[in-house]
């Protein structure tokens, strides 16, 4: 998850290192952050989707859900086939096509699972290599965009001769300076996964265990949060780190009943099934615990990893179900995403 200005400043470096100037300019740094605007249609969904049935309400999360339709391979592939059909301008279409692109691959190698291949696979997934803080891919791209606003300032006459030798240099070399920065940024975001990829190899040799690529989230620049499930039992947790490997691991029951609930294992697999049949599935290594009050026995639902996140909130929910013994009737509460616990409609379950 890139900042929205950061976002602009990179659309507004691609244009630069390529050329465009003027409208052309405005138009691709408008592009850079359309796939944000999916927060309009999102807020519209939420207001209505108590109202709808329940495959209603999933398929219109996926087109409608912030970081959904709107930043998936085919939005990107309409938008490029709307700038080509305006202006058979080829230059300008592929300028169009990067600066939007960016703007999806950038939140895709950040911290936010996506379904980039929404219609044809509703899958989430995430590469998930950069923390969000990144100081270079959220201070380099302010760096054209504060160019800009100084050349402006300078050509109305604002800067009073302030700059002169600064303005000099870019109009003998801006061109260069803006390829010169984007060849950074570009060696940086090849550089960064990669050296992932090296650490969960390492990490997954150590532990004689498949650690998930994807499912391995940073937590700074240089740490990671994991987990893997270690037996039957227990998954293991762990913060890794580029410079010492494994920091701290701590081994999470699957599941944890208490009191002496006979069926509980048929009230965990209800849990089960209602939750998978729901949206938005951010939960990766599910912890049930299960306890009874009266009538009443609740499966409380989180990832192994919730207790040890510390700043970000995809997968930091909690689904309480509420099973009624009598009736066979259910509620459910949740605090998802970090947001606080509310009670959910039907409609969320199938």
């Amino acid at each position: 998850m890139v900042n929205t200005l950061s976002h602009l400043g990179i659309g507004i470096l691609i244009a630069l290192a390529l050329g465009l100037r003027g409208k052309k300019l405005k138009i691709v740094s408008f592009l850079s952050v359309l796939p944000d605007l999916d927060i309009i249609p999102y807020s519209i969904f939420i207001s209505v989707s108590n109202s709808l049935a329940h495959e209603t309400r999933n398929q219109f999360f996926y087109l409608f859900g912030h970081r959904e339709f709107m930043h998936s391979i085919l939005f990107i592939s309409l938008v490029t086939l709307l700038i080509w059909v305006k202006t058979r301008d080829w230059i300008f279409t592929v300028v169009g096509f990067q600066s939007i692109l960016s703007h999806v691959y950038l939140d895709y190698i950040t911290t936010w699972k996506m379904r980039p291949f929404y219609p044809f696979s509703t899958e989430a997934s995430i590469i998930g290599a950069f923390y969000f803080y990144d100081p270079l891919l959220n201070l380099l791209p302010l760096l054209p965009l504060f160019i800009l606003i100084l050349v402006s300032l300078k050509q109305r006459g604002i800067l009073n001769g302030k700059f002169n030798n600064f303005y000099s240099f870019m109009n003998r070399s801006d061109d260069k300076l803006y390829a010169s920065l984007l060849l950074v940024l570009l060696l940086w975001l090849t550089l960064i996964p990669v050296s992932k990829a090296l650490l969960i190899n390492h990490i997954s040799g150590t532990e004689e265990a498949q650690i998930s690529y994807q499912n391995t989230y940073p937590e700074s620049a240089n740490r990671f949060l994991t987990a893997y499930s270690f037996n039957s039992t227990h998954y293991k947790v762990m913060k890794i780190s580029y410079l010492s490997g494994t920091e701290k691991s701590k081994y999470i029951e699957k599941v944890s009943i208490n009191g002496s609930i006979p069926d509980a294992p048929v009230y965990i697999e209800r849990a089960k099934k209602l939750y998978s049949s729901g949206v938005p599935q951010e939960i990766d290594y599910p912890v049930y615990e299960v306890s009874k009050d009266g009538g009443f026995v609740t499966v409380t639902l989180s990832d192994a990893r919730n207790p040890y996140v510390e700043n970000w909130a995809y997968f930091k929910s909690v689904y309480r179900f509420i099973f009624n013994e009598e009736s066979g009737e259910y509620q459910v509460y949740a605090s998802v995403q970090g947001d606080g616990e509310e009670k959910l409609g039907k409609n969320w379950f199938k």
